[in-house]
């Protein structure tokens, strides 16, 4: 696999103009225009500059002067300048609205009998980044700027219409908020209520210029055939399945939305290298119960059940034909019961096959890296591979602040919360697991990094619940501790499930911690918000007699998007207490629960 083909820089075919002097790229959506993470420069111009030059043969980025931006999830048309000759030129008559700017954007609750109108507003920057209406008054805000958008109806069907723009002005946002503020949001725009959808359903469809060194008329246009058939037909939903183009082109879109995490080698070699992430998430890539993972060199398909979107077998092999031609080298299977409480055999073959349903195997064990650590998985060794990739951002805050601390890693799995505090210096870390064979491979883990001491990382393989009841009536304390059970187990002589008992176990947890001690408390269930999350640790707090200082939500990964309005399934949130003193005596814990599954 050469992940500068699966990821590269730009297609040629993005580039709509070119001479001398501008160029005119058609940027995707998902890609942003100006880097989030300057340690990782994934940005259009970066992107386009490294191009430029390698097409030419030369190691030097090509200079561009850029004088508009598209927002990340908008597509389109940007032009720039190849040389500095150009920049005067472009630069006046963007200053002096001479570039007329014209945009395709499908929405839900525009008048279908308004076929014209101009909105007219003044806006001003809210809390959040969203842009809002100014008050109105005698005396306007002085950040106040005002926004001019010409619209016409361009279609219309089933309450959706698809719009033609011109902005006048080029405002912050500026489509999305008049449109929204007209009661007809862009579809698939969360930040200003727009209706569920694939994407962002704005569309950069045309620019009018003159030519900034010749004076000659430039005109270009790019057209989006996935908007205006959303605005005729709707969602696609699981039947995006059935279309071999449009599932290639959502993939591809989801596969660009990665592509800080599929090029990080390149773009940060020393300390960002990850291998291992998510490259398709359900719903909030528009492929409904369709997880991917990339391990390295290899894809692995997590399909929700045996019924649903996948019940058709011709279905599946169209999915796994689509994503061989994503340029990885094979592709694993794992078929996932829809509900939590469902437990399997995780080793039969019809739900995880040990042999790639397409392209070629990898080794039985395989190392992929995550912002630089290594870890080992194993693709074709039953429904998990040994790393829970959602954890990715937890992981990151243990290393970075673990230093010189006692670390607490529950329900520990293959421990890769604590190889990742003995990577960032932990002075001890005890992994506790009810399955003794998941805590082998965490200490082939820890060897494999160059951390195994079992001195200093200890290895429990017992009931959670027993041994946080036996170390809080051994003063044992702790000042970090990791809370990530299953969102369902049983035993014989009790069941956990995560919507009612989370409150009971995250006690016991903190009544462990030492003063001023910190625990990422984690759940997946989806049943439980975020609100949930919070609303359970307060009770968990004041059962433990363990008043805290804060407690706080912790962002999904990138690569773990949730589909617009939706919450992101993994829920996790840092609680910093706030005492001095040893804990209260609790109340009795639940006993005897056991490892369960985990959806991801």
């Amino acid at each position: 696999m050469r992940r500068e083909l699966v990821w590269p820089d730009l297609r040629e075919e993005d580039i709509v103009f070119e001479d001398d002097h501008v160029l005119v790229v058609h940027k995707r959506a998902g890609v942003p225009t100006q880097a989030a993470d300057p340690s990782r420069p994934d940005d259009l111009v970066t992107r386009l500059a490294r191009f430029v030059a390698a097409r030419a043969g030369r190691s030097t980025p090509a200079y561009l002067g850029v004088h508009q931006r598209l927002d990340q999830d908008t597509s389109g048309l940007l032009v720039m300048a190849k040389t500095k000759d150009a920049n005067p030129g472009l630069a006046r008559q963007f200053e002096s609205r001479g570039v007329k700017k014209r945009y395709v954007a499908g929405v839900v609750g525009w008048p279908a009998a308004r076929r014209r109108a101009t909105l007219d507003d003044w806006l001003v920057r809210g809390e959040g980044g969203a842009m809002q209406r100014a008050p109105e008054g005698r005396r306007r805000p002085r950040d106040a700027t005002r926004a001019r958008t010409h619209v016409e109806v361009l279609s219309s069907s089933g309450g959706r219409a698809l719009l033609g723009l011109e902005l006048e002005t080029g405002r912050t946002h500026q489509a999305r908020v008049q449109l929204a503020l007209a009661g007809a949001p862009i579809a698939g725009d969360s930040l200003y209520g727009g209706a569920p959808a694939s994407r962002l359903m704005l569309h950069a469809s045309a620019l009018e210029l003159a030519h900034p060194v010749t004076g000659a008329p430039l005109r270009v246009r790019a057209d989006d055939p996935e908007i205006a058939a959303w605005a005729a037909h709707g969602p696609r939903g699981a039947a995006v399945y059935d279309d071999p183009v449009a599932l290639d082109r959502t993939l591809a879109r989801a596969v660009e939305r990665r592509f800080g995490l599929g090029r990080s080698e390149d773009l940060d070699p020393e300390a960002r290298k990850t291998t291992a992430f998510r490259l398709v998430h359900e719903d909030g890539d528009a492929l409904p119960e369709l997880a991917v993972d990339a391990y390295g060199a290899h894809l692995v398909a997590q399909l929700y059940g045996t019924d649903g979107a996948f019940a058709d077998p011709a279905r599946r092999e169209r999915l796994f034909d689509a994503l061989a031609r994503l340029g990885f080298d094979g592709v694993y299977l794992k078929v996932r019961p829809k509900q939590a409480n469902t437990l399997v055999d995780t080793r039969r073959d019809d739900l995880a096959p040990a042999a790639p349903v397409r392209g070629a195997a990898a080794a039985a064990e395989i190392e992929v890296f995550e912002e630089g650590v290594p870890y080992l998985v194993r693709l074709g060794d039953g429904l998990s591979t040994g790393l829970f990739l959602d954890q990715r951002q937890n992981r990151r805050l243990v290393r970075e602040t673990c230093a010189g601390k006692r670390v607490l890693n529950l329900f520990a799995y293959t421990c890769g919360f604590s190889i990742a505090a003995a990577v960032g210096g932990a002075l001890r870390t005890v992994s506790v697991d009810a399955a003794a064979v998941a805590l082998e491979r965490g200490v082939e883990g820890l060897r494999h990094v160059g951390h195994w001491d079992p001195a200093r990382h200890v290895m429990a393989a017992e009931d959670a619940f027993a041994w946080l009841e036996r170390a809080a009536r051994k003063d044992e304390r702790f000042d970090l501790v990791v809370l990530d059970p299953p969102s369902y187990s049983r035993t014989k002589k009790r069941r956990f499930v995560a919507t009612s008992d989370y409150a009971e176990l995250a006690a016991l947890a903190l009544r462990v911690l030492s003063p001023r001690g910190r625990m990422i408390a984690c759940c997946n269930h989806r049943g439980v918000s975020r609100a949930k999350l919070r609303k359970a640790l307060f009770e968990a707090a004041r059962i433990a007699g363990r008043p805290v200082r804060q407690i706080k939500d912790l962002a999904e990964g990138a690569d773990f998007r949730p589909p617009a309005g939706a919450e992101a399934h993994m829920k996790s949130a840092l609680v910093t207490l706030d005492d001095d003193g040893s804990p209260t005596r609790s109340p009795s814990a639940p006993r005897g629960v056991a490892r369960g599954r985990r959806r991801r």
